[in-house]
């Protein structure tokens, strides 16, 4: 495109002198429309750039509103999840220890349990072997040696001859405050186990039976005759000629 210029040759002066373009123009009533053009284009495009420069802040403006703003959603929403995590943790903590303190507890009652359970199991022990020595020096009786399970002696009487005659007996030893119902149900459970229908339990002594066992000596109970007793009352009766069995329906 040609570039148009400020200055021309006057027509009118044959070349003598210059005019400017404008001057010219103006004398001849006509308007500058190209120049016109040119500047009303460059102020065009200058306004159009100015425009998008300005929607384009506009845009990054409100895109860095929208990134503050979802920033500050996603901040707070993880704070609040943070929150309540950090309330979970203590609160798993708080269980965590109460669980390990109740263990230790637990442990420690173990223990003594364990240490209590010894201390029977050797009393028991002790009373066993002591009603085995003691009942090997009654006259006329016949005592096993210490059951491994399902009580603890089976004990017979003698006949003139020396040999076991019938009934045999189930003993089951106790030493114990107080002989339980739960005592009298292991040793029908173990008598019937050996097929043995006399199930004796010796207490230590009298005041270790209950009032019921004292009151009631002999009881059936799903086939098998229960004898409560004490080791001085089969060792006063030791002599097979003044034991009698009242076995009663």
């Amino acid at each position: 495109m040609k570039q148009l210029t400020d200055t021309v040759e006057c027509p009118l002066c044959l070349g003598e002198g210059k005019l400017k373009r404008t001057e010219v123009l103006e004398r001849l009533g006509v308007r500058d429309f190209a120049r016109v053009a040119q500047l009303s284009a460059e102020e065009a495009f200058r306004l159009a750039q100015r425009k998008l420069s300005d929607e384009s802040q506009h845009l990054w403006a409100r895109f860095e509103s929208e990134i503050t703003k979802r920033t500050a959603e996603i901040e707070l929403r993880h704070r609040s999840e943070i929150q309540s995590l950090t309330v979970q943790n203590t609160t798993l903590t708080r269980h965590v220890e109460d669980h390990l303190r109740e263990s230790a507890q637990l442990r420690e009652r173990n223990q003594e349990l364990e240490t209590e359970l010894s201390k029977v199991a050797r009393v028991g022990r002790r009373e066993e072997l002591d009603f085995a020595e003691e009942a090997r020096t009654w006259a006329g009786i016949s005592v096993s040696e210490k059951l491994a399970r399902n009580g603890d002696f089976i004990l017979s009487y003698r006949d003139p001859n020396g040999a076991p005659v019938e009934p045999r007996m189930l003993i089951a030893n106790k030493d114990k405050a107080v002989v339980g119902e739960n005592d009298i149900d292991k040793l029908v459970r173990d008598a019937r186990e050996r097929s043995i229908p006399v199930a004796v339990l010796v207490a230590r002594g009298e005041d270790q039976l209950r009032q019921v066992d004292r009151d009631c000596r002999w009881s059936r109970k799903d086939g098998v005759w229960i004898l409560r007793t004490t080791r001085q009352w089969l060792n006063n009766r030791s002599d097979s000629r003044g034991f009698e069995i009242q076995l009663q329906p």
